[in-house]
């Protein structure tokens, strides 16, 4: 797999003729070689891939728009966007929705300034508020930006005992309680029982949940690519995640777990327990995801041992006058969070799915 990207990287030094450039949607035909595409290209991520039109269409019911270029017959960039129209939080075109990497992802500078061409066009024709990309690297210095995200990737080391000691002290030291506490690990192919874990705990964050159909598309979609690691302690459930696999990639994307978790170190055994099962399988970065800054999610991550890495939220403004700001930490939401967590956990999940399915 390298050996192809590195070759996909060599042909982007080539000039492409903008002319020679054929940009057109992706039909249901097109996914395989969509996909195939985004295996190879090295700007392209787990977020770019083909299925995640169906999901965000199937489970939020958003419109989307997912562009190709093709040079001579050959896919040469992707792109996929979706639109989100919500009196609530605006109306913005997306590359991508509740997805942590996106933007176009392409073998040529030529390429991807076609691509960025056609999300523009398409936002002004919309009449959206804003175009939004998530970007590794920063891509347009005259767009608007927003400092609020970094992420956090690391290297594995394929013998399990490596990873435990590159932990720094007090993190290895709750790893180790969980495994003291007795606690265990199944991979699942379900969602269940992670629903149950991953509500209550966003629950007890006071945040909308998404929806048990958006988790069972997830899996239905992108099958041995997305698993569940659950764990147990005499068999009651402690927490879950739900993980994608790209390439030699493993990202814990959706966790939680329920309150009986800080007692035996729940989580910490858990992110432990998908690092030791993935390495000696030929896994070779953790992704950990993104934490907005000044949570406690972003020291959480930190305390592992995992160095911030700056993500560039960037923003074409087209009908909005100024970035939105649906932060969470922005002090505007507080009462709203107060009251989600004292709501019946039942009525939450209920009405979760409703007001997440806007936010993007």
């Amino acid at each position: 797999m390298n050996a192809i990207i590195e070759s996909v990287g060599e042909r982007a030094q080539q000039k492409i003729a903008p002319s020679s450039i054929k940009l057109r949607l992706m039909e249901e035909a097109d996914a395989a070689r969509w996909d195939e595409f985004v295996a190879r290209c090295p700007e392209a991520t787990f977020f770019h891939r083909a299925g995640w039109k169906r999901v965000i269409e199937a489970a939020f019911g958003h419109r989307t728009y997912f562009y190709m270029a093709e040079v001579d017959g050959r896919i040469e960039g992707v792109l996929p966007l979706a639109e989100i129209k919500s009196r609530l939080f605006g109306h913005s075109l997306g590359s991508l929705p509740f997805c942590v990497y996106g933007g176009p992802a392409a073998n040529s500078r030529e390429v991807a300034d076609a691509l960025d061409a056609e999300a523009v066009r398409l936002a002004q024709q919309l009449g959206v508020g804003h175009l939004e990309y998530h970007n590794r690297a920063p891509r347009h210095a005259d767009w608007a930006g927003k400092d609020l995200y970094v992420t956090f990737r690391k290297e594995m080391d394929p013998d399990p005992e490596v990873n435990l000691n590159a932990i720094p002290r007090k993190q290895r030291a709750m790893v180790r309680k969980g495994i003291k506490a007795g606690l265990e690990s199944v991979v699942e192919q379900d969602v269940d029982r992670f629903f149950t874990a991953y509500s209550t705990s966003v629950h007890r964050l006071g945040t909308p949940v998404f929806s048990k159909k958006y988790f069972r598309l997830l899996k239905e979609t992108f099958g041995k690519d997305c698993d569940v690691l659950t764990i147990t302690k005499d068999g009651k459930l402690i927490a879950s995640v739900l993980n994608f696999y790209f390439r030699d990639e493993v990202l814990p994307y959706y966790g939680g777990g329920m309150p009986e978790a800080r007692e035996v170190a729940g989580n910490d055994f858990m992110y432990w327990e998908l690092m030791r099962r993935r390495c000696v399988e030929g896994y070779r970065i953790f992704d950990f995801g993104r934490s907005k800054k000044g949570t406690g999610s972003h020291d959480f991550k930190k305390n592992w041992g995992f160095e911030p890495t700056p993500l560039f939220y960037e923003y074409k403004l087209v009908r909005a006058t100024e970035v939105p700001d649906t932060n969470p930490l922005n002090p505007k939401y507080q009462l709203m969070i107060r009251t989600w967590q004292k709501m019946p956990i039942g009525l939450a999940n209920f009405i979760g799915p409703h007001i997440v399915k806007n936010l993007g």
